[in-house]
């Protein structure tokens, strides 16, 4: 657009819109000194705009020299093209209306050209928007400013009026709390068919038909899992509480997309009466083997052991394994053909640091890496049968299971039952073989460990079509042997808290399927404590992405969503990553750090292979919980992250 000044008229014009944002594609050709504006309407990813518009390739040419042709755009040191988008936001904090500029996210351009591309876009939008530099990756980041007017990833994320966590459309009655107090106060239950608005979502919420954040919260927050594993329209709405104060009590109908939140009112729907949608899908919980008695070391399981232990104890053991191992699925997300590429293999390689391709060299070296940084705690799994023989030396125990299972099955209340119970389960003594089953185990496995954390590992959570995360409880910081014997009394009694046992009555897994492993493990301790999920819960396309919310020294701070996490994105293809939040740490942490967290983001995806194995199913992400300290990555828990289809 040479000699033009680009308005926002002009803008709007070609604009598309993700996530409340409208933005535009554009091309500084530094050959000819032009900057192509891109057509949303067009569709066209910046590399295709500039081989089929501006270099004449056919898309067949561009597709057999895919890699080479982005290595010139995104990575080379001389190159003709800088590509990146302008976005239009407006907030009242920044004084209204302003345009960001960033490149691609994987792109390594230097000081230097980023901000050639900076000033040559700054001339050619009109003198009465501002522009201001978005860094695209940490790289960049540590770029001087040299004058130039920036904001940062985080900045935007922080204030960004919406998000949409978990996409969808469902009908529900909406529900309005203004503080978690009044929630909690509220003499109406919110129920199944209710669509939820507060600021940030309590962590203990039963499943609801719709949930809207009218404050910013991440994504891999306990109640966040949960919505995007039962596929639970959920969003991020600033204004919500004051937009929507109108309509509450009212039946609505909610939309969450990319583009933005939709929310009308709408007639209570006769299928209301028909209760859950959910309850009439059959979730497989498979059946539990309450033969074998046996407490075993971690590292003597492995994951089809889950029918006796619970998937958490039994991923724990497949993790020790394949740590000390490798495995011959774990290169599979590497591998699998990406269009027009047969396979990744030569991203791989980069991120080893190894020459050519050959699969066994990189299964190797990605051997080497694992074993030199990663670790899991040692510790020992309880299995489901040790539960039911205490369950069963009880008579008022059974009494009281019997009681409960009766009200959930004429509909009565079970409050009272549920809590009963749990007290039963943790105050009733241990049998004294039982008991001492348990010490020796301990004493043989865990002697000089210190600290130990008790966590719970049931059959019923992970399952295609019930998520658990955050139903059971887990008992960080145990030191003695007493200590042990009564945090997994608590660990048992998680499983029939009222929540737990509605949720699953709900889908129609009873309580007699129930049942309850425990892992006892050593609780190690780092610098930085968090979860990782392989992929983008914010956009389901994006296969290279990672997603890490980390917290100095706390897993427990990211998942409870009490405090907000630092969020960064590791792209596991081309390399680099970014920081989405900062949450509540004041400053990100340092480079170092955040070397180590991209070696994390590697292991994911080898993880994320393996646990496919012979399937295939390479694209199926994981969930782990870690702790890093300096150079070493402990894995705490792996299990699959559900996302309902």
């Amino acid at each position: 657009m040479p000699g033009d000044r680009l308005t926002l008229t002009d803008f709007s014009g070609l604009a598309t819109t993700v996530a409340g944002y409208p933005y535009v594609k554009l091309v500084l050709d530094l050959e000819t000194a032009t900057v192509h504006l891109i057509d949303g309407a067009d569709r066209l990813l910046h590399v295709q705009y500039v081989a089929e518009r501006v270099l004449g390739m056919t898309r067949a040419e561009l597709a057999r020299n895919l890699d080479a042709f982005n290595e010139s755009v995104y990575r080379a040191a001389v190159r003709r093209f800088l590509l990146g988008t302008l976005a239009l936001h407006d907030r009242a904090e920044y004084g209204g209306r302003f345009l960001s500029l960033e490149t691609v996210e994987v792109d390594t351009m230097s000081a230097e050209l980023l901000h050639t591309f900076y000033r040559t876009v700054r001339t050619l939008v009109d003198d009465s928007i501002p522009v201001l530099l978005k860094p695209a990756n940490h790289l960049q980041e540590g770029f001087p400013a040299d004058g130039i007017p920036r904001i940062l990833a985080h900045e935007l994320y922080s204030t960004a009026p919406y998000v949409p966590l978990n996409p969808g459309t469902t009908t529900g009655r909406l529900r309005l709390f203004a503080s978690e107090a009044d929630y909690r106060a509220t003499t109406d239950p919110v129920r199944w068919h209710d669509v939820l608005v507060m600021e940030r979502m309590p962590d203990d919420i039963p499943r609801l038909s719709g949930l809207v954040n009218a404050r910013h919260t991440t994504p891999l927050s306990h109640t966040n899992v949960l919505a995007a594993g039962w596929g639970i329209p959920n969003a991020i709405q600033q204004d919500a509480l004051t937009t929507y104060a109108d309509l509450d009590g009212a039946w609505i109908e909610l939309t969450v997309d990319p583009a933005g939140l939709s929310l009308a009112p709408i007639t209570r729907p006769e299928s209301v009466d028909d209760g859950p949608p959910w309850a009439v899908t059959q979730v497989d919980i498979g059946k539990p083997d309450l033969a074998a008695a046996q407490i075993l070391p971690l590292d003597q399981l492995r994951a089809t052991d889950a029918h006796r232990f619970g998937t958490k104890a039994a991923n724990l053991g497949e993790l020790t394994a394949v740590l000390r191992d490798g495995s011959p699925y774990w290169l599979g997300f590497y591998e699998a053909p990406r269009p027009p590429r047969p396979h990744l293999l030569e991203y791989l390689a980069r991120h080893l640091e190894v020459d050519g391709t050959d699969v066994a060299e990189l299964s190797q070296a990605a051997l080497r890496m694992v074993r030199e940084q990663v670790v899991v705690p040692r510790g020992i799994a309880l299995p489901f049968a040790l539960q039911q023989q205490f369950l069963e030396s009880s008579p008022a125990i059974q009494q009281t299971i019997g009681k409960l299972k009766m009200a959930l099955a004429l509909g009565g209340e079970v409050d009272a039952l549920c809590a009963e119970l749990g007290g039963l389960i943790r105050d009733t003594p241990l049998p004294a073989d039982l008991r001492t089953l348990i010490e020796d185990a301990v004493l043989r496995h865990l002697t000089g460990a210190g600290r130990v954390v008790v966590r719970s590992s049931s059959n019923a959570e992970d399952l295609i079509g019930f998520s658990a995360a955050g139903i059971y409880e887990s008992v960080p910081e145990v030191e003695s042997i007493e200590d042990v014997i009564d945090s997994i009394q608590r660990v048992w009694a998680s499983l029939v808290t009222t929540r737990g046992v509605l949720l699953r009555d709900e889908a129609g897994i009873g309580l007699s399927d129930c049942f309850m492993g425990v892992v006892i493990q050593q609780q190690l301790d780092g610098a930085l404590g968090g979860v990782m999920v392989t992929t983008n819960p914010l956009d389901r396309g994006d296969f290279r992405s990672v997603l890490l919310n980390l917290a100095r020294n706390s897993v427990d701070d990211v998942v409870s969503g009490n405090r907000d996490p630092l969020q960064h994105l590791y792209n596991t293809m081309e390399g680099g990553s970014r920081t989405v939040a900062l949450g509540a740490e004041p400053v990100d942490v340092d480079d170092q750090a955040k070397a180590t967290l991209g070696r994390l983001a590697l292991v994911g995806r080898l993880l994320q292979a393996h646990f496919a194995g012979a399937d295939g199913f390479v694209d199926s992400p994981v969930d782990v919980e870690w702790l890093v300290d300096g150079d070493r990555i402990v894995l705490l828990q792996c299990r699959p992250y559900q996302l309902a289809a």
